[in-house]
């Protein structure tokens, strides 16, 4: 059930992914980043688009979760490391700063939006901005469609799973270039209205445990996707050794 999805994630480590972002980016690729955590590979299970995207040859997933590189290891696959969605959208402003390309931001609350513009345009001048809305907007085709038109180097949509994959992969063929990613709740952290774990759970892998007791109502969630997740990928285990 998991086993096929796991071992199309990138298994190599982070220092070595960003090189490969710094040359798609170069190249003009078009890609779409899946940051792959255990609601992601259970949403493959049950809806068709999620399952497409994650299979699709333009598709880059990442285990953006340490659930997800346990439950690689548990089926033999020998993920490095995680690598988190926030570092990728980071690393994304990095890159497209020093080589000078263009960027459209979707999603967030509107103050969230405006603050996020505000960083960008300080830390990162060298990035063009070529489009940002907030993700209250009704029609998020006619958002999209203004995506194609503009023609952006990355593209950073933050609506959620599996809203923002499911809109990127829906007008991801009508693109000629570009780099795609679902970032969830990385505007939040980045316009500095949210903030990251400190980098202790950072480094132990326990950033899920600092959102949990900061953000309780997150446990029943995270008990949903995380915990019985690992207890599905155990019994896939006894299965294939059967």
């Amino acid at each position: 059930m998991y086993k096929e999805k796991l071992e199309k994630l990138y298994t190599k480590d982070k220092e070595t992914f960003f090189n490969d972002l710094n040359n798609m980016l170069i190249k003009e690729e078009k890609k779409i980043i899946v940051t792959a955590n255990p609601e992601t590979l259970k949403y493959s299970t049950t809806d068709n688009i999620i399952n497409k995207l994650l299979n699709d040859k333009n598709t880059i997933s990442v285990a953006d979760g340490i659930g997800v590189v346990k439950a690689a290891k548990i089926l033999k696959i020998d993920v490095k490391e995680r690598i988190a969605g926030i570092d990728i959208a980071n690393e994304l402003l990095e890159l497209g700063n020093k080589l000078k390309k263009s960027i459209y931001f979707f999603g967030a609350k509107n103050e969230v939006m405006d603050d996020l513009l505000k960083v960008v345009k300080e830390k990162y001048p060298n990035i063009k901005v070529v489009g940002a809305q907030n993700g209250y907007v009704k029609d998020r085709d006619k958002v999209m469609n203004e995506i194609i038109k503009k023609e952006p180097d990355i593209v950073l949509v933050a609506l959620g799973i599996p809203e923002q994959e499911k809109l990127i992969y829906k007008y991801l063929d009508k693109f000629k270039k570009g780099i795609f990613v679902g970032v969830g709740g990385s505007f939040d952290v980045i316009s500095g209205h949210k903030k990251r774990a400190p980098k202790i759970f950072i480094k132990l892998n326990l950033e899920w445990l600092y959102r949990i007791v900061t953000e309780p109502s997150r446990l029943k969630r995270f008990y949903k996707n995380n915990i019985k997740f690992i207890l599905e990928i155990k019994k896939e285990k006894k299965k294939q050794k059967k």
